[in-house]
């Protein structure tokens, strides 16, 4: 399974870019799962749903099944935050797992800038950061360079760099 990451600080626009780039690259024949980093204590379940409770009550596990679809939630009950390479285990694989966020983490990326959130380019300091999407242009950036809005080619790019080829 390929891994590609899109970091970038709060606010440049990286989950807009996600949400356009995975039908741009399922058009394309390519199998994509995602891993969104959260930087902050969040809850994908609801109090007073039966998986909350069980949640609440103890369980480190609980998995929540119907018809459609199946989500297990892990609590880490104190137990540091797993690594990117614990949690890629975790994925069924696919052609292409694309990672939001875990900017720290040394796998290659796409950098998400805009200069109007005001902090320091990713790129100048991580050797990872491998192209650059930003609504500027940056001409002492020695790397690819594409407009946030030019989705077409940003998923070309990937492709390449991984080495997956459009099979539509």
């Amino acid at each position: 399974m390929k891994v590609f990451g899109l970091a970038g600080w709060s606010g440049s626009g990286k989950t807009t870019l996600m949400v356009r780039l995975l039908p741009e690259l399922v058009r394309r024949g390519i199998a994509v799962s995602t891993m969104k980093h959260a930087h902050h204590e969040f809850d994908v379940d609801q109090p007073g749903k039966d998986s909350y409770e069980h949640r609440r009550a103890g369980a480190t596990e609980v998995m929540v099944a119907s018809s459609r679809r199946w989500a297990l939630m892990h609590e880490l009950r104190g137990a540091p935050e797993p690594a990117v390479e614990a949690l890629t285990r975790q994925m069924t694989p696919v052609d292409l797992l694309l990672i939001e966020g875990f900017k720290a983490h040394a796998h290659d990326k796409l950098e998400v800038y805009r200069p109007s959130v005001g902090k320091p380019m990713l790129c100048r300091v991580d050797g990872r950061v491998v192209a650059l999407a930003s609504d500027a242009r940056f001409d002492d950036v020695g790397l690819p360079q594409f407009h946030l809005d030019d989705v077409p080619a940003i998923a070309a790019f990937i492709l390449r760099h991984c080495g997956l080829k459009a099979r539509a």
